[in-house]
């Protein structure tokens, strides 16, 4: 059942952080991994046997209502596969045994927030798990303990609290409208006529929401989140962290609560598309690897926000598939700068060049992941992209679907002006290809954007084809 999500991690870190700590911290990593495959296979199988077992005494314990759907199963995939590649990045570039054992506890407490925060169906229950992903969050950027570690984590604390305060005054505004905290019967009270202070709830909620999913205008906190956090929880930030806290988030509540009107959808789509091109017009100025891809995130989180604009089940679903692909993508790319970053000790693309030859896995990986960053088939980039643009452009939406197009371009120009400081030209003799884990973890993001993107019809009828139940209901 679903809270068994919660319940083994969480029991699993008491015990890891019990007597004999020599021995569990070489159990912590296998215990991590074991739990992370576990939740990829889960979702992937959408096993009845555990899904729709109740354990009586279990939800009373937690006194949550945990509800899971296949946007929920299409999340809890995405955890899996990006915690799985930000341990094997720890594992790597973390050498200090210690050091490393607390940053894998950190790690399973962030999975625990985010695979609660896409399970539960009640909005306060959401919101707390919301809070132990952001501290769980704060302290990771904030791990190594230098100036711009401490530096990111102070902006992204600070607007992480201005978010806090506007989701939690919303709250209450809709628990006093409502009597209740359910998703459903939340929605009835906003559905009411002449109930004016739900409004400004509402637009409470979705800013908090923006702001903790780096969505311009709210977006200063993640070059510098991004740039100044350890490499593995860069891939852990970029590829799943603000996707659960702050774009998931939207989507439940505005399809499940709020409901898509016109100024809801206008207010999206104009936020989508200024984020598509203040993100890719600032990736293209960029020296550094990280903030270069911080930016590209930003702009690709505005393809997500574009295409659930539209309102219609493509687009909705075309949202949904590159909210997932972005994760995929965009945690391959951080898990190969990493893998730069550990052989050089730099991230600025002028002190590079030449990697492809020494780095061939590295080199080869990354190429995958700009390219379905750029949406090129038959890569699984290509057909989120594709869904969007097409959504757009029957919605009557013209000119947000001709932004969306040629920001592609713009998409490709800074990946590839990425692609050649650092991977072409001259050989670079003083480097030598990353280790194992980091080279592990490429291949299966990797392997994750090319079988998508080949398999693309069955991923459209298990995973996203559902996704019109869940819309409409």
């Amino acid at each position: 059942m679903p809270s068994l999500l919660i319940l083994v991690p969480l029991i699993g870190l008491v015990a890891l952080n019990l007597p004999n700590k020599d021995i569990m911290r070489k159990l912590a990593f296998w215990f991590a991994l074991g739990l992370f495959i576990t939740q990829i296979l889960l979702a992937i199988q959408h096993h009845p046997v555990f899904w729709n077992y109740q354990l009586e005494k279990m939800d009373s314990f937690f006194r949550v209502n945990f509800s899971v759907d296949h946007l929920s199963f299409i999340m809890l995939l995405c955890i899996g596969i990006v915690s799985t590649a930000s341990l094997l990045v720890a594992r790597h570039t973390i050498h200090d045994e210690k050091e490393r054992f607390k940053l894998i506890n950190l790690l399973i407490i962030a999975s625990i927030g985010m695979s609660g925060t896409v399970m539960t169906s009640d909005i306060f229950s959401m919101y707390i798990f919301l809070e132990i992903t952001a501290i769980a969050s704060f302290i990771l950027i904030a791990f190594e303990k230098n100036i711009y570690a401490l530096e990111g984590a102070f902006k992204y604390l600070m607007l992480s609290a201005t978010a806090t305060i506007m989701i939690l005054t919303s709250i209450a505004i809709l628990i006093l409208a409502a009597g209740s905290t359910s998703f459903s019967d939340i929605s009835q009270a906003v559905r009411s006529p002449g109930n004016n202070i739900v409004v400004v709830a509402i637009g409470l909620f979705l800013c908090g929401l923006m702001i903790k999913g780096g969505v311009v205008p709210f977006h200063a906190w993640v070059p510098d989140a991004y740039s100044a956090a350890p490499a593995s929880v860069s891939v852990l930030l970029a590829g799943i962290v603000t996707k659960v806290a702050g774009i998931y988030t939207l989507i439940r509540t505005i399809t499940a609560i709020f409901g898509l009107d016109g100024a809801t959808r206008s207010a999206l789509l104009m936020l989508g598309a200024i984020s598509i091109l203040v993100g890719a017009f600032a990736a293209l100025g960029q020296k550094n690897m990280k903030r270069m891809l911080a930016y590209s995130s930003i702009s690709q989180i505005g393809y997500i926000i574009i295409g659930f604009g539209t309102g219609t089940f493509l687009g909705i679903a075309g949202a949904v598939f590159h909210l997932f692909n972005h994760s995929m993508f965009k945690a391959l790319l951080f898990v190969n700068a990493s893998a730069v970053e550990s052989r050089l000790g730099t991230m600025d693309m002028d002190k590079m060049g030449g990697l492809s030859a020494k780095m061939p896995v590295t080199g080869a990986t990354s190429v995958i992941g700009m390219l379905s960053a750029a949406g090129i088939p038959p890569l699984s980039g290509f057909w989120s992209k594709l869904m969007i643009i097409v959504a757009l452009w029957r919605s009557g939406d013209h000119a947000y679907s001709i932004i969306a197009i040629l920001a592609g371009v713009v998409t490709l120009a800074y990946l590839l002006i990425m692609q050649r400081k650092a991977f072409f030209g001259k050989d670079n003799e003083s480097v030598s290809e990353a280790g194992l884990g980091i080279k592990t973890a490429s291949v299966m993001l990797a392997g994750v954007l090319v079988g998508i993107g080949i398999s693309f019809p069955f991923i459209f009828n298990r995973f996203l084809a559902p996704l019109r139940e869940i819309i409409h209901r």
